[in-house]
């Protein structure tokens, strides 16, 4: 870290140095820039061979851009999409001379052409100190503009130079956030404040209430979390887990939660639940961090206390009820019988939870669709509707067991029902069932989880429904 650091501020020497000479004869446009004014700093960035005014530049073009309104940040994407494209008479001109001589060389050339300007730009800005980070914020700005583009219906080409725009992005993102720059950090109530309050504040899968909350999360014996940080975003978790150490498999969050329980000794653990994995960066979305995470910590865990035996999550279900709902109320359902669709009336009345016979018909109906759900249900890609469900069925675990009102929270039952899931990963099976997955889409699902899927559904083949 510390060589890390000497490399930053010898780069902002370089930088603040290169402003001296950088000769921009504009020196309003400096003071005062607009996103054209930006776009034409731009041109000169990727333009100029000299590093020292390079950094300097970079570093001026992200503080502008950083200080510009919303509409203007994205008026000055949309230019960067619009115009930052490759250069089309070069590819053609590498094409033919490709196929004239389709040599390695020839091949690379070719490449080199292809490449749109804009990677060449973010590879500069990324030039300037904390640029790393800024150009994550820039991509979030540019989910906002594709979003915008959509809506209001624009020239597809300019639609698709965005989406162009966003692989730009996503392509040096992965690179840069390569599993060999990453560092696991243990979590713990020492951890300085502000890394403290941003888990706080990332966390997406169960609100950390306040300070006291995020405490009986972090500091008892049975209680872990640990995130993944890169060298460039020193103070900025990429990704979070947090783990409870259990004596069983958990079948519900309520216990794990609880603000008055009594700790577990470490010795006594056999089960490590992962319970909730947050994303920090949304504009590091498409580059994975999750799998790497989980088993770098299950790895670490097992090295750390020799009693565990189960590594599983309790996880949540966030597509079921939106499927389930579509599902009661369709005329041919393809993951329900008509007896499943009678019952699960009651959903409908607000007692079905307090009501004990209800909530027994209810559950005897909802498992047998949670089976069809997760083991029947596909987006038009072939893989499972829930996304939980693709993440950690594509990381080699297996969907272990379904817990029936396992988060009676308001969040729980929106989204699901109440449903939580565990998903196993034993470390004997995690790259079998990775195989199986990403290249038949077979789900690696216990023999509890298969029982309950009913004989008499519909063939599954049409059971294919927008993503989740």
């Amino acid at each position: 870290m510390a060589t890390i650091s000497f490399l930053g501020d010898l780069l902002q020497t370089i930088g603040d140095r290169g402003r001296d000479l950088i000769n921009f004869g504009r020196g309003e446009i400096a003071r005062t820039a607009n996103a054209t004014d930006l776009l034409k700093l731009c041109e000169d960035l990727i333009s100029r061979r000299g590093e020292a005014s390079g950094v300097a530049l970079a570093r001026l073009i992200l503080e502008r851009y950083a200080a510009l309104p919303r509409e203007e940040r994205l008026a000055f994407l949309r230019l960067v999409a619009a115009e930052f494209d490759a250069d089309h008479e070069a590819v053609d001109e590498a094409i033919v001379a490709y196929r004239a001589n389709p040599t390695r060389a020839q091949l690379g050339l070719l490449h080199e052409s292809a490449e749109p300007r804009s990677q060449e730009l973010i590879r500069r800005l990324n030039l300037a100190r904390g640029g790393t980070l800024a150009l994550v914020r820039m991509r979030e700005d540019l989910f906002e503009l594709r979003k915008q583009l959509k809506k209001e219906g624009a020239d597809p080409d300019l639609i698709d130079a965005a989406v162009s725009l966003d692989a730009d992005f996503q392509h040096l993102f992965a690179s840069w956030f390569n599993r060999g720059f990453l560092v696991l950090r243990h979590i713990d109530w020492s951890s300085p404040a502000d890394i403290l309050e941003k888990i706080i504040r990332y966390e997406a899968v169960h609100e950390i209430r306040d300070w006291d909350d995020l405490r009986r999360r972090i500091e008892p014996q049975d209680r872990r979390c640990f995130a993944f940080f890169h060298p460039a975003l020193l103070d900025e978790p990429l990704i979070f887990v947090e783990v409870a150490l259990t004596s069983d498999i958990a079948s519900s969050i309520q216990p794990i939660l609880a603000d008055e329980r009594e700790p577990l000794p470490v010795r006594a653990a056999t089960s490590a639940i992962f319970y909730s994995i947050s994303n920090c960066q949304a504009g590091l979305a498409g580059v994975t961090f999750g799998n790497f995470l989980i088993k770098q910590v299950v790895e670490d865990l097992a090295r750390e206390i020799p009693t565990l035996k189960n590594f599983v999550t309790l996880s949540p279900v966030p597509g079921f009820r939106t499927w389930l709902d579509r599902e009661r109320g369709s005329d041919a359902p393809q993951g329900l019988t008509r007896e499943d669709v009678e019952t699960l009336r009651m959903l409908d009345a607000e007692d079905w939870q307090s009501d004990k016979a209800k909530c027994e018909a209810v559950r005897r109906a909802m498992l047998p669709a949670a089976a069809a759900y997760f083991l029947r249900a596909k987006n038009p890609k072939g893989r499972p509707l829930d996304p939980v469900a693709r993440f950690h069925l594509g990381n080699g675990a297996r969907l272990e067991r379904m817990n029936f009102l396992g988060d009676v929270s308001r969040k729980g039952v929106g989204q699901s029902y109440g449903l939580m899931v565990n998903y196993l990963y034993d470390l004997s099976a995690i790259e079998k069932n990775h195989e199986t997955y990403a290249n038949l889409g077979t789900v690696a699902a216990s023999s509890a989880v298969s029982r309950e899927l009913r004989a008499n559904l519909p063939p599954p083949r049409s059971v294919v429904l927008a993503d989740a």
